[in-house]
């Protein structure tokens, strides 16, 4: 939380609309990469010049520019050139943006959040993206090289599907659907990991396993944060009615948006399974500790006549009764292990032991 703070406290004072950039890392160069597409033909190519991308954009062919790297002077030259307001700018250097959509008179600009989880590390990756969408472009803006918008390519590059007969807002959506799809790759990945912890959590818990079931609640935290906002932003997207989404789109924004409510209760869920293996384990190391406890009272109980007998017979008075019998060492035996063997019964019978 600290850290946060720190990063937003980089922008007081500052005026609206200035770029500052807040990620964990120092921010890459921008790198650009431009598909554009109509039914029959297809272009793909890295732009050197941001002038390449304002002559593309004159065609009427489809446009999707893809920009890897927020640094912020190649963002500024990219937003200033194609005319995006300073706000616009700001938001997409800001990585702990949280996921919105704004409308602007000719393009609207949304920002979601893509999830990864790394199996090695166990870790959730959350890295931000934003999206401008024109009527016949689509701007995409990302930290760093590497989506999950391959699939999304190799269909543009093949002509598979209806993609390449549809429009910008089409395009927007498939991205959005591959970004929502990636969640469910992550939850059902976490759900493995889930299941082994509750193995771990019903054969033996171990103080790991409490670690384990925290570090997975922290990360179902980062992901709601970075989901629940999205129901609200495919509801709006749904609800704007601009040109720049038209109406044969809005049924697969629906869609999109039926996938996100079933994201954000598989999120629920594992939150209240993990909250319920919390309260498992802190009852299983509580039973484990009134076993242990039993177990010494038992103990304790059993030597307690013991202990008063032994007590009894170890005082050095002359004139003890017994002194001079010669079985008493015996029979003193014998007393204690016929006390002990009572104990005993008693206590298996009661099932203590």
């Amino acid at each position: 939380m600290a850290g946060i703070l720190v990063r937003k406290s980089k922008k007081t004072g500052l005026p609206p609309g200035t770029p500052v950039y807040v990620g964990d890392e120092e921010p890459l160069p921008a790198h650009i990469d431009e598909i554009s597409y109509d039914k029959d033909e297809f272009r793909e190519k890295v732009v050197d010049d941001v002038t390449e991308i304002l002559d593309d954009l004159k065609s009427p062919d489809t446009t999707w520019v893809n920009v890897n790297g927020l640094k912020v002077s190649d963002i500024i030259e990219i937003g200033t050139a194609m005319g995006f307001h300073p706000l616009i700018q700001e938001d997409i250097v800001n990585t702990l943006q949280r996921p919105k959509v704004e409308e602007y008179p000719d393009h609207i600009f949304f920002v979601l959040k893509m999830i990864k989880y790394d199996e090695e590390s166990e870790e959730i990756d959350v890295e931000q993206v934003s999206f401008i969408l024109g009527d016949r472009y689509l701007v995409s803006f990302q930290e760093r090289h590497g989506d999950c918008f391959n699939i999304i390519r190799q269909r543009i590059r093949e002509n598979k599907g209806i993609i390449r007969k549809m429009g910008a807002d089409y395009l927007a959506y498939s991205l959005i659907d591959m970004i929502v799809d990636g969640y469910f790759t992550v939850l059902e990945q976490i759900g493995d990991r889930i299941e082994e912890i509750e193995d771990e959590l019903v054969i033996n818990p171990q103080i790991d396993t409490l670690h384990d079931i925290y570090a997975m609640k922290r990360q179902m935290i980062g992901i709601r944060k970075s989901v629940w906002p999205l129901r609200e932003v495919i509801s709006r997207l749904d609800r704007i009615g601009s040109k720049q989404f038209k109406e044969g789109t809005s049924i697969y924004i629906r869609d999109v948006y039926d996938h996100t409510i079933q994201v954000i209760d598989a999120i629920e869920t594992y939150r209240d399974l993990l909250s319920g293996m919390l309260d498992i384990y802190l009852s299983s190391i509580s039973n484990k500790m009134n076993q242990i406890m039993q177990l010494l009272t038992i103990i304790g109980t059993i030597f307690i006549p013991l202990t008063f007998l032994a007590g009894i017979y170890g005082m050095n008075f002359q004139y003890m009764p017994e002194l001079g019998w010669r079985n008493a060492y015996p029979a003193l035996w014998g007393i204690m292990i016929i006390i002990t063997g009572l104990m005993v019964v008693y206590f298996r019978r009661r099932k203590w032991l």
